[in-house]
C-alpha cells in the first residue's frame, strides 16, 4: 500500500533505499551531519551510516564491510569545488556519490567541476569512464532567503550536454526520480524547490519502484489549453486551472518532470489537442528554460497553434529580501490567468 509521507520525506526513504541496497553509494555535503541537512532532508542519516560518530570528516571509502555500513555521510567543509571534485573522482573510480547543496545558488561556485568534468568526462575518454553522480539541493526561491539564495538553475543546468537534469513536484515523483539517478551512470542535477519539501502525497512502498527520466506526466486534462510547467509552478498551473474552469476554460497541465532529456512528445500531443500553450517556470522569464520549451512548441507545432505561445516567468531582477517584494517576482496563478487573457 502507498504511504503518505513530505516530499522531504521521500527523498530521505529513496536515499535509505538506496544505500541499502548498494554500498557504494555515499552522501556529501555541508551541514548533511550533525546538523541533518539545511532542510532536514539528510535527518538520522548520520546516526545510521556512521561508524564512529565523532569522525565526521573521514572519508567513506570502506568498501570492506560486510554489512556496507561504514563512513558513508560526510559532513564537509564549506568548498563546493572541493567536495564536487572529489565526489567526481570517487564516482570515476566506481563510487556513486550523492552531494547535497545547501542551495543550489551554491552551486555555482562548483560550475567548473560539473560542467568542465563531470559533464565531459565519459565523452573526453571514449566512453572508458563514467561519472554516476548526484547532485541535489533547495533549487528556486523559498521565504525570504534573498538575492543570493533564491537562484533556478536548473535551466544553466540543462543547457550542457552529458548532464541529466530533473525537477519532479510531487513526492513519488522526488522519491522515484532519485532512485532512478542513484542508479544512472550519469551525472544527474536534481533540483528540489524549496516550497514542496513540506508537501504530502502518496509514495509507493515497493523498493523497486523507479520513475523513468525523459517522460512527463498529464498532470490534469484538459482540451482547451495546455499549461506546461515543472516542478512548484506545476501546482501553480494547477491551481491556474481550477480558477480558468470556473470561466468555462478546459486547461491541460503538464508536467515536465525531466528537463535534459525532454519529453517534447507528450508536450507537442497536449499542444495539438489543445492548440494553444503556455510555459511556466520560476526561473527569470529572459533565457530560463521555459523559453527553450516554448520555441520548440513554435518550431514543431506552428500550424497547430491558434495563438502565440504564451510564458510566465520569474521577473528579471535579484530577488528582494521583502517578503512583500519577493512575492512580486515569483508566479502565481494571476500570473497565468493573465497570460491566458493576453494570448486570446
Amino acid at each position: 500500500m502507498p504511504t503518505t509521507m513530505t516530499y522531504r520525506e521521500a527523498l530521505r526513504a529513496a536515499i535509505v533505499q538506496e544505500m541499502d541496497r548498494d554500498p557504494d553509494v555515499f552522501l556529501m555535503g555541508e551541514d548533511i551531519g550533525k546538523y541533518k541537512g539545511t532542510f532536514r532532508v539528510t535527518d538520522g542519516l548520520f546516526e545510521k551510516y556512521a561508524v564512529d560518530k565523532k569522525d565526521w570528516l573521514v572519508p567513506p571509502f570502506n568498501k570492506n564491510l560486510q554489512d556496507g555500513i561504514g563512513r558513508r555521510v560526510v559532513d564537509t567543509p564549506i568548498t563546493e569545488p572541493g567536495f564536487t571534485g572529489i565526489a567526481i573522482g570517487a564516482a570515476m573510480v566506481g563510487l556513486r556519490p550523492i552531494i547535497e547543496m545547501m542551495t543550489m545558488s551554491f552551486s555555482i561556485l562548483a560550475l567548473d567541476q560539473i560542467i568542465n568534468h563531470a559533464a565531459k568526462v565519459h565523452s573526453m575518454t571514449g566512453g572508458q569512464a563514467t561519472v554516476p553522480l548526484v547532485v541535489r539541493g533547495p533549487g528556486g526561491a523559498a521565504n525570504q532567503l534573498s538575492a543570493q539564495h533564491s537562484h533556478s538553475l536548473e535551466g544553466w543546468y540543462a543547457h550542457c550536454p552529458g548532464l541529466k537534469v530533473v525537477a519532479p513536484v510531487t513526492p513519488e515523483d522526488a522519491f522515484g526520480m532519485l532512485k532512478t539517478a542513484v542508479r544512472d551512470n550519469n551525472p544527474v542535477i536534481f533540483t528540489e524547490n524549496p516550497g514542496l519539501y513540506s508537501m504530502k502525497g502518496e509514495v509507493s512502498d515497493d523498493p523497486d519502484f523507479l520513475v523513468p527520466f525523459g517522460k512527463a506526466r498529464i498532470a490534469r486534462e484538459g482540451k482547451d489549453l495546455s499549461l506546461i510547467a515543472y516542478s512548484r509552478m506545476v501546482n501553480v498551473s494547477l491551481l491556474a486551472a481550477e480558477l480558468l474552469e470556473k470561466e468555462g476554460i478546459d486547461a491541460e497541465v503538464v508536467d515536465v518532470r525531466s528537463l535534459l532529456p525532454l519529453d517534447t512528445e507528450t508536450i507537442f500531443q497536449s499542444v495539438r489537442k489543445t492548440n494553444r500553450a503556455i510555459v511556466v517556470y520560476e526561473d527569470w522569464r529572459s533565457g530560463g528554460f521555459g523559453a527553450e520549451i516554448a520555441a520548440r512548441i513554435g518550431e514543431e507545432c506552428f500550424d497547430d497553434l491558434d495563438a502565440p505561445v504564451g510564458r510566465v516567468g520569474g521577473l528579471n531582477v535579484p530577488m528582494p529580501y521583502s517578503r512583500v517584494l519577493e512575492l512580486q517576482c515569483i508566479p502565481n496563478e494571476q500570473d497565468v490567468l493573465d497570460c491566458v487573457r493576453k494570448i486570446g
